[in-house]
């Protein structure tokens, strides 16, 4: 019995997907998936607006921060596209002119889904630590919680699980409080 030969993926594999399937390379090898389903895509966008506004904007926070959607990092061989990431600007004080990222987020939120869960705890997380990511959000709109993990050399610590209609001030956000209910789409 013959096995074909591994061949690690490319840019140029994630270029050549379709128009509704985001892409990553993960240890060498190309993972696609569909975009967001509706759940999944309110729980993300309503995140980012309510760290926006204060965290990027300023307005009602102290600011300080580029908070954007989908941003693909280029972290090591590896190409990453968490639903939400964060940088201080003291950190990363102008955005690239490239479309990707090489300074690696002082924040990454994931939202989960059943073809993303595993791909998003087992794979991801372990690289976001490894590149130094300082925090990780992991949101499961099917269930509503947010768990949020500090990096503490290498290794996530569980900072806290809130769920359902908490309100919480969450590092590295916790200059405000989030009203999770505004997350879930029902």
């Amino acid at each position: 019995m013959t096995s074909a030969a591994f061949r690690h993926a490319t840019y140029e594999d994630l270029l050549d997907l379709p128009d509704n399937q985001v892409g990553e390379i993960i240890g060498g090898r190309l993972h696609a998936q569909p975009r967001p389903a509706p759940r999944h895509a309110r729980a993300a966008s309503g995140l980012g607006a309510d760290l926006g506004t204060p965290f990027d904007r300023g307005r009602g926070g102290p600011g300080g921060w580029w908070i954007l959607d989908e941003p693909e990092l280029h972290l090591d061989a590896d190409v990453l596209v968490p639903d939400l990431a964060g940088w201080r600007r003291q950190r990363l004080p102008r955005l690239p002119e490239t479309a990707w990222f090489e300074t690696p987020p002082d924040w990454v939120a994931e939202v989960l889904s059943p073809a993303t869960a595993r791909k998003d705890r087992d794979l991801k997380m372990p690289r976001y630590a490894a590149a130094g990511v300082t925090h990780c959000w992991i949101i499961d709109p099917d269930i509503r919680t947010l768990e949020a993990y500090a990096n503490q050399g290498g290794q996530w610590l569980l900072l806290g699980t809130w769920s359902g209609e908490d309100n919480a001030a969450i590092a590295p956000f916790d200059a405000v409080t989030l009203d999770l209910s505004e997350l879930w789409a029902d």
